[in-house]
C-alpha cells in the first residue's frame, strides 16, 4: 500500500527521469547564450545586431508555435512517441546550425531546434505517471532542474566554446538530445495503456484559463523573465569583452553563479519554511529591476557589472524554479495541462520577442538602452505580481506530515 503523503518509487523515477530530459533539452537553449552573439557577429551577415537577435530568438518562436500542436499530438499518438519525434527534430536542427557558415543558416537551424517542442508532452507524461496530490512535487523537481541547467550552462558555455567552438556546442546539444531519447526509453516508465487520469471537477474552457487573473500574472511573468534574459544576452557578451578576454568569460560566470546561489538558496529555504513565497517572489522581481538599472548605469565599471549580474542571476534562478510550481498550484485541477501549455507558449514567445527587440534596440540605441528596456518590462511585471495570491498546500495547518 503506497502512502498518499509520499511519492511512490515509480513516481519519483518518472519525475527524475523527465526532469533530466527537460534538463538536456533546455541545455540546448541555455548553453549557447553566453557565446552566441560574438560568434554570430563574425558570420556572414552577422554585422546586424537585429539579425543576431532574430537568430538567437527564433528558437522561441517555433517553440511557441509547436507547443500546443505537439501536446495535442501526444494525446492521440502517444506521449513517448511524440517526445522521440521532438528530440529527433531538435537534433536535426542542431546539426544544421553546427554546419552553418552564415547567420541565415544558423537561424534556420535554431528554428528547426525549436520546432521539436516537447515541453507540453513531457509535462503531460509527468501528469500521467503521478497522482494528483504529487503533481506539484513533480513540477517542482522539473523547475529546479531547469534552474540547475541554466547555472551549469552559463559556466560551461564559455569553457566549451574555448575547447570546441560554437559549432562543436551545437553538435554536442544534438548528441545530448539523442541521449535524452535513451533516457525516455529506459528510465521513464510507460504510462498504463488507455489509463484515464481523472481530475476532480468539470472541464475548464480555454477562455477561462486565458482570463484567469492569477494565471495571467504568472504567464506574463514567464514571458517577461525569458524576454529580459534573451535581450540581455544579445549585448552582455560584448560588454564583458571590455573587461575580460573571451577565454576567461567562464570564470566570470562561475563566480557570479556561485555568489547568486549563496543568495538564492537561503531565500528560497526561508520563504518555504515561513510560507512567504509571495514576498520572495515579488522581492525577486524588484531585484531584477535593480540589477538592470545597475547594469545600465555601470556597464563600463567591472565591479558594477559583477554586482548587477549576481543580483540578476540570484533573482532569475529563484523565479525560474518557482514559476512552474506556482502554475501547477494555481491552475484548476481539470485544466492543469492546458494551463501549463499556455504558460510554456508564453515562455517561448518571450524568448523570441526579447531577443529580437534586444537586438534591434542594441543596434539603434546601444546596450544601455537594452538594460533600461529590461528594467521597464520588469517594472510592469512587478505591478502585476503585486496582486498575486499563492495557494497553500491542502494540508497546510491541518497537522498532516
Amino acid at each position: 500500500m503506497q502512502s498518499p503523503d509520499r511519492m511512490s518509487p515509480l513516481e519519483l523515477r518518472a519525475s527524475l527521469g523527465l526532469a533530466s530530459v527537460f534538463g538536456l533539452r533546455m541545455l540546448g537553449m541555455f548553453i549557447i547564450l553566453p557565446v552566441f552573439a560574438p560568434y554570430a557577429h563574425n558570420l556572414q551577415g552577422g554585422s546586424s545586431q537585429t539579425l543576431i537577435g532574430i537568430a538567437l530568438g527564433v528558437y522561441g518562436l517555433t517553440q511557441a508555435c509547436f507547443q500546443l500542436p505537439l501536446g495535442r499530438l501526444s494525446d492521440r499518438w502517444g506521449r513517448k512517441r511524440t517526445i522521440y519525434l521532438g528530440l529527433l527534430v531538435f537534433a536535426a536542427g542542431s546539426l544544421v546550425a553546427a554546419l552553418a557558415d552564415n547567420i541565415y543558416t544558423v537561424a534556420i537551424g535554431r528554428a528547426i531546434q525549436g520546432a521539436g517542442a516537447i515541453s507540453s508532452a513531457v509535462i503531460a507524461l509527468s501528469a500521467d505517471l503521478t497522482r494528483v496530490e504529487h503533481r506539484t512535487k513533480s513540477m517542482a523537481i522539473i523547475g529546479m532542474t531547469i534552474g540547475a541547467t541554466f547555472i551549469v550552462s552559463m559556466v560551461a558555455g564559455p569553457a566549451l566554446e574555448k575547447l570546441f567552438g560554437v559549432p562543436g556546442i551545437f553538435t554536442m546539444t544534438g548528441i545530448l538530445a539523442l541521449v535524452a531519447i535513451v533516457v525516455v526509453r529506459i528510465v521513464v516508465p510507460d504510462p498504463v495503456p488507455d489509463a484515464e487520469i481523472t481530475e476532480p471537477g468539470p472541464a475548464t474552457p480555454l477562455g477561462a484559463i486565458l482570463r484567469d487573473p492569477q494565471l495571467l500574472r504568472l504567464n506574463f511573468g514567464i514571458f517577461s523573465l525569458h524576454g529580459v534574459l534573451m535581450a540581455m544576452f544579445v549585448v552582455l557578451p560584448f560588454e564583458l569583452y571590455a573587461h575580460l578576454p573571451a577565454a576567461d568569460h567562464w570564470k566570470f560566470y562561475l563566480g557570479v553563479m556561485l555568489a547568486s546561489l549563496a543568495i538564492m538558496v537561503p531565500v528560497m529555504f526561508v520563504s518555504e519554511r515561513r510560507r512567504a513565497q509571495k514576498a520572495a517572489f515579488v522581492g525577486g522581481v524588484i531585484v531584477i529591476i535593480a540589477s538592470e538599472l545597475i547594469l545600465a548605469a555601470g556597464s563600463s565599471v567591472f565591479l558594477l557589472t559583477v554586482a548587477g549580474m549576481v543580483l540578476f542571476f540570484a533573482a532569475f534562478n529563484l523565479l525560474e524554479a518557482s514559476l512552474p510550481s506556482l502554475v501547477s498550484r494555481v491552475a484548476p485541477p481539470s485544466a492543469k495541462g492546458t494551463a501549463i501549455g499556455v504558460y510554456s507558449t508564453l515562455q517561448f514567445v518571450g524568448t523570441f520577442v526579447g531577443a529580437t527587440a534586444g537586438g534591434w534596440i542594441a543596434q539603434h540605441h546601444g546596450s544601455q538602452a537594452v538594460f533600461l528596456l529590461c528594467a521597464v518590462v520588469a517594472l510592469l511585471w512587478l505591478v502585476m505580481a503585486a496582486g498575486m495570491r499563492v495557494p497553500q498546500p491542502a494540508n497546510a495547518g491541518t497537522g498532516h506530515r
